[in-house]
């Protein structure tokens, strides 16, 4: 008996993609999401999902097409990380089951365009399945709990900013009580 690959199918686009069963948590529909401020394009925000807060990353806009929500759109809850992050796709479809000898290795053109996040294609009746590692996907951009990515460059530059006027109003604070005690 062949050995099976068991991943759940979804549509982004175009295209069907699959992530491996095993790091599925649920999936729900698209609830209200909270924006968060100065978070990155792709990070739509965060869903309280029974008490647990989650990022939301929209996935049209993490692969650069343009943003879409309809009745069919759905987030899949899936752990990354031992921490659960929410990924909206057009639509969810079903678990596909796909032979092991039907899967084939990301094509070399694919890694050499940076496209990493891709391990395989699977066949499955008459079209391809884009096999994705959840990992990549998102870990280039640490998505935690109620965390978000940071903007280093400009962090640096506000820490920077905010450190000279520290340090310019604590003189003056400093120039100021002492020239206020040398006058009493």
């Amino acid at each position: 008996m062949s050995r099976e690959t068991h991943v759940v199918g979804f549509r982004v686009g175009r295209e069907t993609y699959g992530v491996p069963i095993t790091s599925l948590h649920e999936i729900v529909r698209v609830p209200e999401i909270t924006a968060v401020p100065d978070a990155p394009d792709y990070l739509e925000g965060v869903i309280n999902l029974r008490g647990k807060i989650v990022s939301v990353v929209d996935l049209r806009k993490r692969f650069g097409l343009s943003a879409k929500l309809d009745r069919k759109s759905r987030i899949l809850v899936v752990e990354h990380r031992a921490r659960l992050v929410g990924m909206i796709v057009d639509s969810a479809s079903e678990v596909l089951k796909i032979p092991e000898g039907d899967i084939e290795a990301a094509p070399t053109m694919m890694k050499e365009a940076g496209l990493d996040c891709v391990t395989g294609l699977g066949k499955f009746q008459d079209r391809l399945i884009i096999l994705l590692d959840i990992g990549k996907v998102l870990g280039a951009r640490d998505l935690r709990n109620g965390a978000l990515p940071e903007k280093r460059s400009e962090n640096v530059l506000v820490s920077n900013v905010n450190s000279e006027k520290t340090a310019g109003v604590k003189a003056e604070v400093e120039t100021g009580s002492k020239s206020a005690s040398a006058g009493k």
